[in-house]
């Protein structure tokens, strides 16, 4: 062999192997095929959601849809709210229908621990367990979703099932991290809430608390200016809070498992298509169930159970979704349990009363 070829020769193998590990590093972001790819809108518009048939297999097989434990019970009969004592929510079920509830129920929250992880043994109507006091108030929320918010829940609606999928604790919520310290050291200092890995916004490096100011407060997420630069310099949002709603953006589309072109119309992202609209019901719904249902209950929960600034685990849209564009592939589970449905029906003069002290003042979302 000559003295060039002995010289060139690992060289040439050295660049070989480069060029194959520069090629693998390259393609690791991609995923290989077959992929589905379905038409959201009008050709065009890019509004196509593109889904890894193996990556949703994962996440269906992570939490199958149970059947219905049994065939819906009869309403004859006594009420439950006249047979057993402390019936504050489904009291107006039959006992038939709220043991079959309270089983479901069981099933879907804490297969494991059983009737006990909310109830005294021994004694039932006891209230000393947090849990069965925040699960009283779950039900209602329920009932609220599934009656109130039908524009974003629609005919499929939730039950303790879409969030906690057989876990005490649902496995996507949310608490205010701790006030970051200015100047912990030289190489660290404050990080002014961004540029951490934070899953739930798809690790980007953006504000990785976007849930406070949408979903707790109500400030505004539309940031775009109506006027180009210079002339809109003064009159827009600032880049932080467009930084902010991106952050928002990032984790609705990690949530749902889908791309920006699912509720946006890429030719027109300020318009309004209706899963943009739909999208917008669940930001109203979501704002309205950790404000109205969620927060009121932190002094119920033990201090083990709070975040690093105490207070108590929210929901946002990863707490349903997790994963699917629709809870649960879709599956309509709540239609098989009426007592989830809706609330009770006040009494006629209730509603009389009701009705002529605020004529119309039904909740807008």
């Amino acid at each position: 062999m000559s003295f060039i070829a002995k010289t060139f020769s690992p060289l040439v193998r050295a660049l070989s192997l480069g060029a194959v590990l520069a090629g693998a590093l390259a393609l690791a972001g991609c995923e290989r095929p077959p992929v589905d790819t379905t038409q959201q809108g009008f050709r065009g518009t890019a509004m196509q959601q593109t889904d890894n048939p193996r990556l949703l297999a994962k996440i269906v097989a992570a939490r199958p849809v149970p059947p219905p434990d049994s065939e819906p019970a009869s309403p004859d009969g006594p009420k439950a709210g006249q047979v057993y004592q402390n019936v504050k929510v489904l009291g107006h079920l039959s006992v038939a229908e709220f043991n079959r509830h309270m089983a479901a129920i069981t099933a879907w929250v804490s297969p494991e621990q059983g009737c006990t992880y909310c109830h005294v043994g021994a004694n039932f109507a006891d209230d000393s367990m947090y849990t069965k006091v925040v699960a009283r108030r779950m039900i209602q929320m329920t009932q609220t979703l599934n009656s109130a918010w039908k524009d974003h829940t629609g005919q499929t609606g939730v039950t303790c099932y879409t969030c906690h999928a057989g876990a005490p604790v649902p496995a996507q919520v949310w608490f205010k991290p701790a006030v970051p310290v200015r100047n912990v050291s030289p190489m660290l200092g404050n990080d002014f809430g961004q540029n951490k890995a934070i899953p739930s916004i798809a690790l980007a490096s953006l504000p990785y608390d976007p849930y406070t100011p949408y979903l707790l407060g109500n400030e505004p997420i539309r940031v775009y200016g109506k006027e180009p630069l210079p002339q809109g310099i003064g009159t827009g949002a600032t880049i932080q809070q467009a930084e902010m709603t991106y952050s928002l953006m990032n984790h609705q589309s990690k949530a749902l498992g889908v791309n920006c072109t699912f509720c946006h119309n890429s030719q027109n992202f300020a318009g309004w298509i209706p899963k943009k609209v739909t999208a917008w019901h669940g930001i109203q719904m979501v704002r309205a169930t950790n404000n109205d249902y969620i927060v009121p209950l932190t002094s119920a929960f033990p201090e083990n159970r709070l975040g690093p600034t105490g207070d108590v685990a929210k929901v946002f849209c990863a707490t349903c979704h997790q994963g699917q564009n629709k809870p649960l592939g879709g599956k309509q589970m709540a239609k098989l349990y009426d007592g989830l449905l809706a609330p009770p029906a006040p009494p006629a003069a209730a509603a009389s009363a009701v009705a002529a002290v605020a004529p119309g003042a039904a909740r807008a979302p």
